[in-house]
């Protein structure tokens, strides 16, 4: 395990990271939002005040830390993040690395992959960041983030895979990753691995995505955790309802994996651009979606269902 992960405001030990939250975005925007500035600016004044609301809510339940993955092509703001952290002593981490091909912003990297330098370019830009701060902030990441299609893993995303298990091994850094509507978590698992990745630093994300049991096991299986990190959207990207979460859930700490689950929400304080706009039945599918709904609505129904305080409590740590 690392003994160390570096904050937006330094480095700490990780057994000083406390109860965690795996996986939230204080600020989010999909690729192409800085097209829409004209109608959706960026106010830090507003970014910060969700922030900063959001933290000090998460943190009257314990909370620590929170993992902010935000890619770097999806508004990715560690200054931000920073000032939400000095103001309210929550401890955030945040990331280097892109988004899926589907859904990221695909055109540079892939010109550099038309030159043949795309790998070695990614590969270097998270040394930098890892060593160095991310641009001029000094701050560094304490995680790369790493994502992958629906069913596949594209030539494209394996660049950054193939770049991100290079520098954890020359860094020991952590790797957190996206899998697309419930799919390719034992793959990517599987994938990192066989890169020479330690399993106890690789956390795949979203896989509350899938009900099916074997294939969570498959993937827990291979030594790494898992997130269970979607609570509260139901039904968009491909989401199972909260209630088969839990089930599934409740079969897997029932096989004692309680020391490679991690809870959370994917949450998003603050959209860059434009927010999106729901009707009424979208708003009522995500009506419990912000960084506390865990807390307050999904531990007593697992208390209710006689899972113990003792194990609850591990799927907040990372150690």
């Amino acid at each position: 395990m690392v003994a160390y992960i570096d904050t937006v405001t330094g480095r700490i030990s990780v057994k000083e990271m406390g109860k965690t939250l795996i996986h939230e975005h204080f600020v989010f925007g999909y690729p192409g939002f800085s097209g829409d500035f004209t109608l959706g600016p960026f106010r830090k004044s507003e970014a910060l005040k969700a922030g900063i609301q959001a933290a000090n809510a998460i943190m009257k339940s314990g909370v620590k830390t929170v993992v902010d993955p935000t890619p770097n092509e999806c508004g990715r703001n560690p200054e931000v993040l920073k000032e939400i952290s000095e103001e309210t002593g929550l401890q955030i981490i945040c990331a280097t690395g892109y988004y899926y091909e589907g859904e990221g912003a695909t055109t540079y990297f892939k010109f550099r992959q038309s030159l043949g330098t795309a790998e070695d370019d990614i590969y270097d830009m998270f040394m930098k960041e890892i060593t160095d701060g991310i641009a001029e902030t000094g701050i560094r990441p304490g995680i790369i983030k790493l994502a992958t299609s629906k069913n596949k893993i594209t030539p494209y995303e394996r660049m950054f895979f193939n770049a991100a298990a290079k520098a954890h091994q020359e860094t020991g850094i952590i790797l957190l990753t996206h899998t697309q509507e419930g799919t390719m978590g034992p793959e990517q698992a599987l994938l990192l691995t066989d890169l020479g990745v330690d399993p106890g630093k690789i956390v795949i994300g979203h896989m509350c995505g899938n009900t099916d049991i074997n294939y969570q096991k498959k993937t827990l299986q291979t030594g790494v955790k898992i997130g269970f990190d979607r609570f509260g959207i139901q039904k968009l990207v491909g989401a199972p309802m909260d209630e088969e979460r839990i089930a599934t859930l409740l079969q897997l700490l029932e096989n004692g994996y309680e020391d490679q689950i991690m809870l959370s929400h994917d949450s998003i304080n603050y959209w860059m651009g434009r927010p999106p706009v729901m009707n009424d039945d979208l708003a009522a599918l995500v009506q419990n979606w912000h960084p506390t709904h865990v807390f307050e609505n999904i531990i007593p129904k697992l208390k209710r269902s006689g899972i113990a305080d003792k194990v609850i409590e591990k799927m907040f740590q990372f150690n």
